[in-house]
């Protein structure tokens, strides 16, 4: 297998583990900075130019595309996808994944449990709007924010007033969740390839916080999830159409509920709290979900591999 893999810096763990797994598994890969491709668009067909020189033939792509440039990311993976690269998470997938708003939508409509969620624009609204919520705690989430950056708690009516009309004073994009005391501050990683729970873990968020972030000073440790678990982790990655993600769960009194859906997880921490190879299986998913080559294409990279 060819395999790309788009990230802003080789050096990332979860940037080097992918090469180091994909190489163990006998396969062929270069890291690419998506800012450092650029693409033709013509109805005669897709091209792609990186640091001045033409690429083609990539048989898959891994995005590792950060919150930063998801833009410019997604358009470079969806033109990969049209000169025919399989991505276990396509262009269209990351975009679901990376709008909170669009994402509880998603999955609220398919059943999945979620904290109750509310959104709206206008300042006239607010406290109508906290009405339909109901009392605080509240959380207050930035919509692209990313390791627990922009999330706030408020525990008073007036706080919660305050901060949303902060943030519209910034225009900023935000959801307003209901608190779930019950999870006393810890959350589920259950991180998902082709289908499937691979590995889990249980991160605490350290005193004094309710964000059990590992940026954010939280700590983790492996756990198995149970069956109920890793049931709405994987339902959640099938309804945003992502064959790799990190789903945060909480464990509450109505069961698993959703928090957020990840679609370019760090390794890190779940391989190191879990022991498992999460690199080696990614790999062998997206290997294993490549079509059969037809026998004169195969013939043909025989003879090229031979020849090189």
């Amino acid at each position: 297998m060819k395999l790309a893999i788009l990230s802003r810096n080789s050096k990332l763990y979860s940037t080097r583990r992918l090469v180091e797994a994909a190489r163990e598994q006998h396969h062929s890969v270069r890291v690419l900075d998506p800012l450092r491709c650029y693409m033709r668009i013509a109805s005669d067909g897709f091209t792609m130019h990186y640091k001045g020189r033409p690429i083609s033939g990539y048989d898959a792509v891994i995005p590792r595309v950060g919150a930063s440039v998801t833009r410019y990311g997604t358009a470079v993976l969806r033109q990969f996808e049209l000169m025919d690269s399989f991505s276990p998470n396509s262009s269209d997938a990351i975009l679901k994944a990376r709008d909170k708003l669009r994402c509880h939508q998603l999955l609220a409509a398919q059943g999945i449990g979620m904290p109750a969620t509310v959104f709206g624009d206008n300042p006239d609204d607010t406290v109508d709007l906290l009405s339909m919520l109901g009392p605080p705690p509240h959380v207050i989430k930035l919509n692209e924010g990313t390791q627990g950056a922009g999330v706030m708690l408020t525990e008073k009516p007036s706080a919660s007033r305050g901060v949303i009309e902060a943030l519209r004073g910034l225009y900023a994009n935000f959801l307003v969740q209901e608190f779930v005391a019950e999870a006393e501050g810890a959350d589920l990683r259950c991180f998902v390839v082709g289908g499937r729970v691979v590995a889990a873990m249980k991160r605490q968020a350290p005193k004094g916080d309710f964000r059990s972030n590992l940026h954010r000073g939280g700590t983790a440790r492996g756990v198995k999830a149970s069956v109920a678990e890793k049931a709405v982790a994987v339902r959640a990655a099938q309804v945003l159409g992502l064959g790799v993600a990190g789903v945060d769960l909480i464990r509450s009194k109505r069961g698993p509920l959703v928090l957020e859906v990840n679609a370019s997880p760090g390794l890190e921490g779940i391989e190191e709290a879990s022991g498992v190879d999460v690199a080696g299986e990614i790999i062998a998913y997206v290997a294993g979900s490549l079509p059969p080559l037809k026998p004169a294409v195969g013939r043909a990279r025989r003879r090229a591999k031979a020849i090189a």
